[in-house]
């Protein structure tokens, strides 16, 4: 399954883009693609010595934080020979059960999103405030080391340490061990799909659901499979992507260097894994490479809801939030969410 039988892409779709670049881009979120065109001119072509204005602009983006939603910051141990790493835990207020029953509460562990080189979990806590207040849930998110600082072995096993403490700290922070979720945006999608894949090999933490939006999946796109003209020349090209993934894995995208650890496309066995919400743009980079892991899901027999928006770019919903489309994102993510944990519809 590809753009071609989504009815996304062809000839006209093709040439209307190289004459105006926000061909094809939803009405409502035409101003915010024009800003984030901007932007993008200003980064282009990514490099290390531009990194600064990348992670300053998102930075930037950080909302405002919730009197409501208690965030605190802690720091958790990693493993041998890596230092302790940052969480940001969202929600979770001693003595305080769900809202509705007075027990423990569903829980979310988070990755943020970047490109695996920008980005941070205190940045997206105003954010993430919100998914826990409309979901009644704790969230803890990771501040996992950025690449090329690190590599994708030091940060995969500071997301996954995360999840560990905050199944072994069920208890203590209120939450249902029994309804845990992994979430994440763009490469913070990339770590939530590692994250599902170690938590099924190694039988420590069940999920009962992962959160995959506009998720950076395969070192492939933009290095060995270009993506169609049209498709993915706003919030992230395949410039950027081929960068974001050498710098994560220290290796050339697409090659046979690539640790195949590191990338969730490049998982030969998908069986067994936990239900999957995919959502994407249909204009977004990523389009493909998220088709094809959500038709891979689904033939190894994981339960999997994809969502493509159509005229949607790379973080349209973050740009534009009450737009239309970004509306039918959200609404639809905390769906799936409620299902998950059991909870009634919103």
């Amino acid at each position: 399954m590809g753009l071609s039988s989504l009815g996304i892409g062809g000839l006209d779709f093709a040439s209307a883009a190289a004459a105006d670049p926000l061909a094809g881009v939803d009405p409502e979120l035409r101003a915010g693609a024009a800003t984030v065109l901007a932007m993008g001119a200003k980064l282009s072509p990514l490099t290390t010595a531009r990194l600064p204005i990348l992670r300053a602009g998102g930075a930037a983006m950080a909302g405002p934080l919730r009197a409501d939603v208690p965030v605190e910051a802690r720091k958790i141990a990693v493993g041998p020979g890596i230092p302790d790493v940052t969480v940001q835990v969202i929600n979770a207020s001693s003595g305080a059960g769900s809202r509705a029953s007075g027990g423990p509460r569903p829980a979310i562990l988070h990755t943020h999103g970047g490109g695996f080189v920008a980005g941070s979990a205190l940045a997206e806590r105003g954010y993430l405030q919100d998914f826990a207040h409309a979901l009644d849930c704790v969230i803890v998110s990771v501040e996992y080391t950025l690449a090329p600082e690190a590599r994708f072995t030091r940060s995969v096993a500071e997301t996954y340490a995360g999840l560990r403490w905050l199944h072994d700290q069920a208890e203590a922070l209120g939450v249902d061990r029994r309804r845990l979720a992994v979430m994440g945006e763009s490469a913070g999608g990339g770590h939530a799909a590692l994250l599902a894949i170690q938590a099924r090999d190694r039988g420590e933490v069940p999920l009962v659901l992962q959160v995959l939006t506009y998720p950076m999946l395969d070192d492939r796109t933009g290095s060995t499979v270009m993506p169609p003209p049209g498709i993915g020349k706003l919030g992230w090209d395949a410039q950027a992507n081929r960068f974001g993934w050498e710098s994560f894995l220290g290796a050339t995208p697409g090659s046979r260097a690539v640790p195949a650890a590191g990338v969730p496309a490049r998982c030969a066995r998908l069986a067994g894994l936990a239900p999957a919400f995919i959502a994407v743009g249909g204009i977004d980079l990523f389009v493909d490479e998220d088709i094809t892991y959500a038709r891979r899901l689904t033939d190894a027999g994981v339960p999997t809801e994809l969502l493509v928006i159509p005229g949607a770019y790379h973080g349209f919903d973050r740009v534009v939030p009450d737009a239309s489309p970004s509306c039918r994102l959200i609404a639809a993510r905390l769906a799936a969410l409620r299902r998950a944990f059991g909870q009634p519809a919103g």
